[in-house]
């Protein structure tokens, strides 16, 4: 019986560059290489956005879309959209996330967004954690929007094609100031949402709509800084997710 082959371990150095991930997977003959990254997991109003990108050359000023300012992040949307291989996007509405499941939403987003690339991949980056039943083999990388290109390339492009529905959203409902907070929890959509109560866009299985909604006593459990200086949102009875 033939052994079965396998490749020595890449290493992947620490000063080897963003692109440093993608080198070392072409050594090995994984190509192309895929990054899947999202937007608004921790929002409680708007869609969550999840993106896949084969960049099909370097882009100069890439890097992780919430290090970058707004305009520096539209100008490279601009360049990944035109210069890479393929790009795939997905948009999950929040009702969607209510039936679902935020983490069960976001991976089947990262799947569907994959498979939207249209191309057959060698290799794919997720960011964070693992996802069960993509195309090809797969790693998930610890802040890979930070250290890997195409992980920082769909970052960039999840985040400005949300940042751009939720400015839609804020023309429709403006007392919420979607434009501003993209749907995070801060003081002021807390007191929009007191005053005027959720919109059809909010996510009303998680605590901050819930409390409005029902009057809920929800213990908070301890939610984080969120991309827009607003804070991530759980899940009713859900934990950190």
């Amino acid at each position: 019986m033939t052994p079965l082959y396998r490749p020595r371990p890449s290493v992947v150095r620490r000063d080897s560059g963003l692109y440093g991930y993608e080198r070392a997977l072409a050594r090995r003959g994984f190509t192309p290489v895929a990054g899947v990254d999202e937007a608004g997991r921790g929002a409680c109003a708007g869609p969550l956005v999840v993106a896949a990108v084969v960049l099909g050359r370097e882009i100069d000023g890439l890097a992780d879309s919430k290090l970058l300012t707004e305009a520096a992040r539209e100008r490279l949307y601009d360049d990944i959209t035109v210069k890479a291989r393929a790009v795939g996007v997905v948009v999950i509405p929040p009702e969607e996330i209510d039936a679902g499941g935020l983490h069960r939403c976001n991976v089947a987003g990262m799947r569907r967004a994959v498979a939207g690339l249209g191309i057959d991949v060698g290799y794919i980056l997720t960011d964070g954690f693992p996802v069960a039943g993509l195309p090809a083999p797969s790693l998930a990388v610890w802040k890979g929007d930070q250290v890997a290109a195409c992980v920082a390339a769909a970052s960039i492009v999840a985040k400005v094609t949300r940042d751009r529905l939720m400015r839609g959203l804020d023309e429709v409902f403006p007392e919420y100031g979607f434009a501003v907070h993209k749907g995070y929890v801060t003081a002021g959509h807390r007191r929009a949402l007191a005053q005027h109560g959720p919109s059809p866009h909010h996510r009303f299985s998680f605590v901050t709509v819930a409390r409005v909604t029902r009057g809920a006593e929800i213990q908070d459990a301890g939610p984080s800084t969120g991309q827009d200086g607003g804070m991530q949102e759980n899940e009713v009875g859900a934990g950190v997710v």
